[in-house]
């Protein structure tokens, strides 16, 4: 289809790609459009991988903490004899949620309603009046809570799939394994999530708006100039750093960005504005990741940045801070975002400070970053407003290069195949 006949046909397709001519199209109705939406939920939410937490949040035996997935109330937690657990947040009996609390650590759960008891591997263990039920009821544990259909970790990351017939998330996360396994080998003791939790908050856009910005260094230095002006004020020398870097599709619709950059990270990289006892700690931390995983490999962990997008809405930034981050559609223009900072479990408390005020600084909600981001696919979701005028978005860069840059738009491209792949099934 040739881009003359994309304004005329009548069943537009939601994207169109012509590699001989370097033109990848998004249909814009993608992000407004209802029956496309709900489609959307059926065909991706129902079927996908989805991150669900990491295991240090339920590191004791009795700890809990319950959150939505996909629109899902679900319960992680790790039973009384150690075993990891997910079960759908919602009682038997009538429906209600069962466990309202956020976080905890308890051997049961109850519902507020009729007061039904379920241990913490599921199983129920008590309700008033049981008496006037049969002798045998639920003999058949019919009226356990239920597990979800699929449960995975890997690495430390957990995962849940409501299709009993998914494919295995190994298969599922195909090359992104590389890019958890450089997170994840940061640490010598394991990674864990720090700093109270999770921060919460929204955005007025579609969903997939956020899939492309995490993946998309096209837009950093006009959308955050003011961050790169801050750099130049507080440090000349560390935003005199050359940025340099690469995109890579990597299959199954993640992408990544791997670069250098300007900015400081506490993962063996030392700027100036850390101060002399944090060179010696960073030393000191190179070292023993030299020792553990080879020069080579230490080297790109603690040199390099990763934005990583995990189809279809896990983002894993590895830059200023680790943080993981997951975002789900309240609505066509309205989502819902989480993030989660991360950190290896042997880092002291400097070390661990430093990473926090990186992560505030520019990635939390409150920082230079996010609120930028907001702003630009806020304005993005109002321009689409224009309807059938403007059909059209461009996610074209770097499509005539044979080795795309890390500012081109490969790995957005990457997302929006599988997208279409999946929505066109």
């Amino acid at each position: 289809m040739s881009v003359s006949d994309l304004a005329n046909t009548d069943k537009q397709p939601l994207v169109v790609v012509d590699e001989e001519k370097h033109i990848f199209k998004v249909n814009r109705k993608v992000f407004t459009d209802e029956v496309i939406f709900q489609k959307e939920r059926e065909k991706i939410f129902d079927t996908c991988w989805f991150y669900l937490g990491h295991v240090s949040e339920v590191e004791k035996n009795g700890d809990f903490v319950s959150r939505k997935v996909a629109g899902r109330p679900l319960i992680f937690n790790r039973d009384s004899e150690g075993n990891l657990k997910v079960l759908f947040n919602t009682c038997p009996h009538r429906g209600s949620i069962v466990c309202r609390e956020h976080k905890g650590n308890s051997k049961t759960f109850q519902c507020f309603y009729h007061a039904w008891t379920f241990n913490n591997e599921g199983k129920l263990v008590g309700m008033p009046g049981r008496d006037a039920y049969p002798s045998d009821f639920n003999c058949d544990n019919s009226m356990n809570l239920r597990e979800v259909p699929r449960f995975k970790v890997y690495r430390g990351f957990a995962f849940v799939n409501f299709d009993k017939d998914a494919i295995s998330l190994e298969d599922y996360l195909g090359n992104a394994k590389e890019y958890l396994d450089l997170v994840a080998d940061q640490s010598k003791l394991g990674l864990e999530v720090f700093g109270g939790g999770s921060q919460e908050y929204s955005m007025r856009c579609n969903w997939k708006l956020l899939s492309e910005n995490a993946v998309d260094n096209y837009h950093t230095q006009p959308t955050h100039k003011t961050y790169f002006d801050y750099l130049n004020n507080i440090d000349i020398k560390v935003s005199a750093e050359p940025m340099a870097g690469v995109g890579r599709d990597l299959g199954n619709g993640h992408g990544v960005m791997e670069y250098v950059s300007p900015w400081g990270r506490p993962v063996a990289k030392w700027i100036p504005s850390f101060g002399e006892q944090g060179k010696k700690e960073m030393d000191e931390v190179m070292a023993e990741l030299v020792s553990r995983v080879g020069e080579e490999r230490a080297t790109r962990i603690a040199r390099k940045n990763r934005n990583v997008i995990i189809f279809p809405n896990l983002i894993i930034s590895d830059i200023m801070s680790l943080t993981v981050r997951t975002f789900y559609p309240v609505s066509t223009d309205y989502m819902e975002i989480s993030i989660w900072p991360l950190a290896p479990k042997e880092e002291n408390l400097e070390m661990r400070a430093r990473r926090l005020n990186n992560l505030l600084e520019f990635v939390g909600p409150g920082g230079f970053g996010t609120p930028d981001d907001i702003e630009a696919l806020e304005l993005c979701q109002e321009g689409f407003k224009n309807g059938n005028d403007i059909l059209w978005n461009d996610i074209s860069k770097g499509m005539k290069k044979d080795q795309p840059e890390f500012d081109d738009e490969l790995q957005m491209r990457a997302f929006w195949k599988k997208y279409n792949e999946i929505m066109s099934e």
